[in-house]
């Protein structure tokens, strides 16, 4: 190291000169030393939301590779863990009813002209009041009464056995219409849904119990005159998820964010 002396100080001025000069050093260099521990403290932070986020869209992005049968439908899980699948319209009505639906399944219609068809998946299993209640709220909710704005309707249900597209000679039956014959049970369902985002990122809406047991995030919604793209955007600043999915997942006629 190479000292430069002042001759016209002292030895005491001069050291003390470089000594003060060697505490501003050590202070540049401690400071350094807190400014690189600050970096590096952000860029792991930073590499470590990146690493999240990456792993949630490739979640995402198998999820969606593998989608599941059920999500051509309307669909949800009860707070008892029974799925029930819906139709869209007239098409995925026939196709539920007649390729989705087992001997020992429930199915759930109304007499309202433009009602979906339910059916609760039981794969031999009995389900509760509660499954019953929330996919009659689904159907219900589903139905053109959402549209109509009805506060409540009838929904009845049956089983697959009773389920029948045969007429009465000289009678048509349309696509997605079925005869219904034997028993079957009514109960006054109430208007109401909620959309959510499942843990593996698939958008299920359904009775808002069901959505509040299943989902990580989710909205509960209500009749309302807002188009269902512009609710559906406020519903994905919620939870996220895909825009389309949500649409797809919102009843016909106009809705709302309840509150």
């Amino acid at each position: 190291m190479r000292l430069t002396i002042d001759l016209r100080k002292t030895a005491e001025q001069n050291a003390a000169v470089y000594y003060e000069k060697a505490k501003k050093a050590r202070k540049k260099i401690e400071g350094a030393k807190k400014a690189l521990a600050e970096s590096r403290k952000k860029l792991e932070q930073l590499q470590e939301k990146k690493h999240a986020e990456e792993k949630i869209k490739k979640a995402r992005a198998e999820s969606k590779k593998e989608r599941k049968w059920y999500e051509k439908f309307r669909w949800f899980i009860s707070s008892e863990g029974f799925l029930a699948v819906g139709g869209r319209d007239a098409t995925t009505n026939e196709i539920i009813v007649k390729k989705h639906t087992d001997r020992n399944d429930i199915i759930f219609h109304t007499d309202l002209a433009g009602s979906p068809f339910f059916v609760i998946k039981t794969e031999g299993k009995k389900p509760g009041e509660s499954t019953l209640e929330e996919t009659a709220t689904a159907t219900a909710s589903y139905s053109r009464a959402w549209k109509m704005g009805l506060s409540v309707l009838e929904v009845f249900h049956t089983s697959p056995e009773n389920v029948s597209k045969q007429t009465k000679p000289g009678e048509y039956m349309g696509k997605g219409a079925f005869m219904i014959y034997g028993k079957a049970s009514y109960i006054t369902a109430e208007l109401r849904l909620a959309v959510g985002i499942t843990p593996e990122g698939r958008i299920m809406a359904g009775h808002p119990d069901s959505v509040r047991k299943n989902c990580t995030k989710y909205a509960e919604i209500i009749q309302g005159r807002d188009k269902a793209s512009d609710t559906a955007k406020k519903i994905r600043k919620i939870m996220g998820g895909e825009l389309d999915d949500i649409i797809a997942a919102l009843p016909s006629g106009g809705c709302r964010i309840k509150g």
